[in-house]
């Protein structure tokens, strides 16, 4: 067979499993990585340590296990270790089948159950701070950056690379970079946690849109049993707010340039997340090549293994610790960042009342400094 067919092939494991009608049955040999690796040649293959692996497989083991104990069934260690290496490198999903000693369309589904029980302790990993004590570190370690007063968080968007959907809409996933992707906003806090994450917007939806319909501002608005009182700091792509904060696209007094100044390295604890998360699940900056509810689990998946790396100490990746191009992966992840047009702020009264609030923080605090 054409080896380019069977490249486009390769993710239809329906496909895959008809032409292999009459094919004897294959038993794969599989090793046991978890205990064949030291800890650091286990970290470099699966981007987590040992101990954060079985913390982690405790959680979601019952999602994972085989109701019966029969034909060749894949243990639950063995199952989360193949999605790991999967998120950990962006291959093809046969290059993973052949590295688990298993069939591809096993990988398929096996990538797709460990995802979807990973997205699911979001409930207990991407939780933006309740509690007053919480809200207030927040507060004090965003200041601690730039002094920029009363920070909750920073938000941001990042283009995931996926091939085309299909279907009657698919052009809508194409971003102003004519590439197919999902546009995922996240915010975070200073230690570049992320407190919320929404993964379900094509790639031509301006940032603007996905935070008007997103959960991140009915907390700010007291739309929700949450009323946060602090600041979000955005990039210009976002509306001007009373409680969201972004830069002055013509600064011209020292105070509104200290403003600028002090608001952008604020904010730029989210852009960093983004880089930490595809330098260490590069399958989100190379692209995913599955179905489209797959990939939204897997994007979830993945920022929720990069909280419980920070919550655990783990933090930066170094280079050195990669196996594979740094210079091919800094590129892919800056194809991920797609500039969108300015926010027009003068349509609405509350973008008004934003920009007013925005006036006065300028006047009676950065003037002052």
């Amino acid at each position: 067979m054409n080896f380019e067919i069977l490249d486009l092939l390769e993710d239809d494991v329906e496909v895959l499993e008809i032409l292999e009608v009459g094919v004897p049955r294959q038993i794969y040999e599989r090793k046991e990585y978890f205990y064949s690796f030291d800890e650091l040649s286990f970290y470099k293959r699966f981007r987590l340590t040992k101990d954060i692996t079985v913390n982690i497989l405790e959680q979601i083991e019952s999602s994972l296990e085989c109701p019966l104990n029969r034909n060749n069934s894949i243990a639950p260690i063995n199952q989360l270790l193949v999605a790991l290496r999967f998120f950990a490198t962006g291959n093809h999903l046969l290059s993973i089948a052949d590295f688990g000693g298993m069939h591809v369309s096993t990988v398929s589904r096996i990538v797709l159950r460990v995802s979807t029980a990973l997205a699911r302790l979001g409930v207990n990993y991407i939780k933006f701070p309740e509690t007053t004590s919480d809200i207030l570190k927040t507060k004090r370690e965003f200041f601690d950056i730039a002094s920029f007063p009363n920070v909750i968080s920073a938000v941001d968007g990042t283009h995931v690379r996926i091939q085309s959907p299909g279907g009657l809409d698919a052009e809508v996933f194409r971003n102003r970079k004519s590439y197919f992707s999902v546009n995922v906003q996240a915010a975070c806090n200073a230690k570049m946690i992320f407190t919320n994450v929404v993964a379900r917007w094509p790639g031509s939806t301006h940032d603007a849109t996905i935070f008007n319909n997103s959960s991140l501002r009915a907390v700010f608005e007291g739309d929700s049993f949450m009323n946060v009182d602090g600041f979000i700091l955005g990039d210009s792509a976002y509306p001007q707010k009373t409680y969201l904060m972004t830069p002055l696209l013509n600064p011209r007094t020292s105070a509104e340039q200290l403003y600028n100044e002090s608001q952008i390295r604020s904010r730029g604890v989210i852009e960093k997340a983004f880089g930490i998360l595809k330098r260490r699940f590069p399958v989100l900056a190379y692209g995913v090549r599955l179905k489209l509810s797959t990939v939204l689990s897997i994007i979830v998946a993945t920022c929720v293994l990069h909280n419980i790396l920070r919550q655990n100490g783990i933090m930066d990746e170094s280079p050195e610790s990669l196996d594979f191009s740094e210079e091919d992966l800094q590129n892919a992840i800056t194809s991920g960042q797609v500039d969108n047009i300015p926010y027009n702020n003068s349509n609405s009264t509350s973008n008004n009342s934003g920009m007013q609030k925005r006036l006065h923080l300028i006047n009676n605090y950065f003037a002052r400094l």
